[in-house]
């Protein structure tokens, strides 16, 4: 039996991904906080600190298959922690007395946290595997849509001509933006954690600094300034990272989810039989995987501030924040690789209607290129004017359900100045896309 839904058999799947849950598994947790001590070892022993046959001894044992994970599971339920039962396991596990050097000089936060970073590191490697996939789906979109017409909307209304390509162009410039901010946290955030006790190493005397130096290299994460232990900012900023990111993805999901309305119907999710229906009608294909981008975009945002709170961390080891990042942090990977995973599959296979895109340019009958009747007219009259003379043409319009056209040819105050001809050009909504092609350009070519 599970609680949450990313560790369930029957809805996980919908929620992250195997590869992430692999990731931040209790095996995967337990078997890198072996892989920090062996590290450890390791490095002490090049160092001279410890034995070289202890290190060896120590790295050849620190192999999850070898303990019992009941023991390992009452042992933390005692302690609170898993590094004592771990450890203890580790040391009685080692010939000789090679056991005796396992753990040394280090705290149990040292291990839990470089652990972490171990995972972090997988992580936002599969993160950045999916965002990959993801920019580049956006990129075809953009690219093949670049002159397709549709109607932008502002307040769920008509507003003006734009571009499919130009909106996948909107979207994929923040995924892009996400890109940016991934490649400075994968160089920033993965970083050792070595203090001992309280921070400063008291333990190992002045070898502390090379210890924790040759830690890092052992592991290929970077080396810290100082333990932080208490400095929780890095792990915040990832969390952050997290909820920024699933909420571009949110954005996404919410336009194509409105989109596929089906009083708009222009684009709908990848079709696959048996998805998205219903149990009573037939004819639904419901929005899956926006659905279930915006379910998880909304957890992770509700995530993000528990990682803001540990940042409040008390003295030199905090009493309770550091727990609540053990909840949050791996919770809000896994549902941003499942929102990943979904809006990738649905990006890659989106199906555009072109058709349909112009059919819902043409319901206003004229409205939605009104903006570019005013600006033609504005040189003769004013912009106030033209835009009165025009906004009055609507009105009309609407109230005599006629073509703005035809209004217009009847307004003598218009006509004096664009000739029927000349309007009928102006009201063409393909005509008014403006600068859409060499925006998606620009994002294309990452200008800007």
């Amino acid at each position: 039996m599970t609680v949450g839904a990313v560790d369930s058999a029957i809805y996980g799947n919908l929620f992250t991904t195997t590869a992430m849950r692999a990731a931040f598994a209790d095996a995967a947790r337990l078997q890198r906080m072996l892989d920090v001590e062996a590290a450890l070892a390791r490095a002490q022993a090049k160092l001279g600190l410890i034995p070289a046959e202890a290190a060896a001894e120590i790295a050849a044992k620190a192999d999850l298959g070898r303990f019992d994970p009941a023991a390992i599971r009452a042992g933390t339920e005692l302690a609170g922690y898993p590094i004592i039962p771990l450890v203890k396991a580790l040391g009685e596990a080692c010939a000789g007395d090679a056991g005796r050097y396992v753990h040394w000089g280090a705290t149990t936060q040292d291990i839990v946290d470089t652990a972490l970073m171990l995972q972090i590191r997988d992580a936002l490697a599969l993160i950045a595997a999916d965002l990959d996939g993801v920019a580049a789906a956006l990129a075809d979109l953009a690219r093949r849509h670049r002159d397709t017409p549709m109607a932008g909307r502002t307040h769920l209304q008509q507003a003006l001509p734009i571009t499919f390509g130009f909106k996948c162009a909107v979207w994929l410039a923040a995924i892009q933006r996400q890109q940016t901010r991934l490649a400075c946290l994968r160089e920033e955030v993965p970083v050792v954690q070595f203090g001992g006790a309280v921070g400063t190493l008291a333990a190992l005397g002045a070898d502390g600094i090379a210890v924790m130096e040759a830690l890092a290299t052992e592991l290929d994460l970077r080396a810290p300034t100082i333990a932080w232990h208490v400095g929780r900012d890095g792990l915040a900023e990832a969390a952050a990272f997290l909820g920024v990111l699933t909420g571009a993805l949110g954005k996404i999901a919410t336009d194509v989810m409105l989109l596929m309305q089906t009083e708009v119907d222009e684009v709908r999710e990848p079709y696959r039989k048996g998805r998205g229906g219903s149990s009573t009608m037939p004819q639904k294909r419901n929005p899956i995987a926006c659905e279930l981008i915006l379910a998880a975009a909304g957890n992770v945002r509700q995530l993000v501030p528990v990682m803001l709170d540990a940042l409040l961390a008390d003295h030199e080891r905090a009493t309770g924040p550091w727990h609540a990042e053990w909840i949050a942090l791996p919770q809000a990977f896994a549902l941003t690789a499942g929102a990943l995973h979904h809006a990738r599959a649905m990006l890659e296979g989106l199906e555009v209607d072109p058709a349909r895109m112009r059919r819902n340019l043409d319901l206003t009958r004229g409205l939605i290129s009104a903006e570019a009747v005013m600006m033609a007219l504005a040189p003769f009259v004013g912009r106030q004017q033209a835009h009165h003379l025009v906004a009055d043409a609507c009105r009309n319009a609407l109230a005599q359900d006629r073509h703005l056209l035809d209004v217009l040819r009847a307004a003598p105050a218009v006509t004096a100045h664009l000739s029927p001809e000349r309007l009928q050009a102006l009201l063409d909504p393909e005509s008014y896309t403006g600068l859409a092609g060499a925006f998606v350009d620009r994002v294309l070519d990452r200008k800007g």
